[in-house]
């Protein structure tokens, strides 16, 4: 299919002015390419366009492209949604994931960027809060969370808030039925990393009578409901890396997980786990 018929398709299903509907499904069509680096320099080269093009669209229409992605993921969440299954594996059918992106800085001065460590060192960027509904195996996207620094805050005179704060706020505004309709809130459940592994967000949680699975930092403290009688009073709760040394005994089980990528490469893990 040439570029030009997908373009044409795409204009046809979102609602967007002519004057913008080349830069819009250019850069829409660029978005969708494997590279290594998604920029407005490289957008640019890929359309054919004015690299100010791109930037003008992105910048001034900001409010437009939060409200087509909005209307978009609502209008496919109630299609999926009507014969909706069981998750993979989990007695929920509706899942909502929470992970942060790090969007590498395109400048040596960039605006609103700050310092992150992402396990392979110290990373200049901008943090983004990707939040998706999980559907019958279907991803779909919900509205992102822009993460702004201190110093960006200051500059423009914005009230700072950290990332749990927002997404605390975003999680009590969240309403599901705008999605999927009427729904029992005990088929949702919240799936979020270690990052999120925090007490305001858990009760934000609760409060919506969804269930959740967060992964817990090795300094968290816990206590086994199993080993409880066989564990001396001292070192009933202890910090999760600990709790795993004192209690080698735990079998281990290998998990092995196929990546979607083109080589389809098989990864291999170990796992303990117990009750607490």
């Amino acid at each position: 299919m040439r570029a030009q018929t997908v373009q044409t398709w795409i204009a046809r299903h979102i609602l967007v002015r002519r004057r913008l509907k080349n830069v819009c499904t250019s850069y829409l069509l660029f978005l969708r390419v494997m590279t290594t680096k998604h920029s407005l320099e490289q957008a640019a080269r890929f359309s054919g366009l004015h690299k100010s093009q791109v930037s003008k669209m992105l910048k001034t229409h900001s409010t437009v492209a939060v409200y087509t992605l909005e209307s978009l993921s609502k209008k496919q969440a109630k299609q999926v949604a009507t014969a909706r299954q069981k998750l993979k594996e989990l007695p929920w059918t509706i899942a909502i994931i929470v992970d942060s992106t790090l969007q590498r800085r395109a400048s040596l001065h960039p605006e609103n960027a700050k310092t992150f460590n992402h396990g392979q060192g110290f990373v200049v960027g901008h943090q983004w809060t990707n939040i998706v509904l999980l559907l019958n195996d279907m991803l779909i996207p919900l509205r992102p969370i822009p993460f702004y620094s201190q110093r960006y805050c200051r500059d423009r005179k914005l009230e700072y808030r950290t990332e749990h704060d927002l997404v605390v706020e975003y999680i009590q505004t969240l309403h599901l039925e705008d999605y999927i309709g009427a729904s029992d809130p005990r088929e949702v459940v919240v799936l979020t990393d270690s990052g999120y592994d925090n007490k305001k967000s858990q009760n934000a949680i609760a409060a919506k009578h969804w269930h959740f699975i967060i992964a817990l930092g090795k300094t968290r403290s816990v206590k086994s409901t199993i080993l409880y009688l066989t564990t001396p009073k001292s070192k009933q709760w202890c910090h999760i890396a600990t709790f795993f040394r004192n209690h080698r005994r735990l079998k281990w089980q290998t998990i092995r997980v196929t990546t979607n990528g083109t080589k389809h490469k098989r990864m291999e893990f170990r796992a303990r786990d117990t009750i607490g």
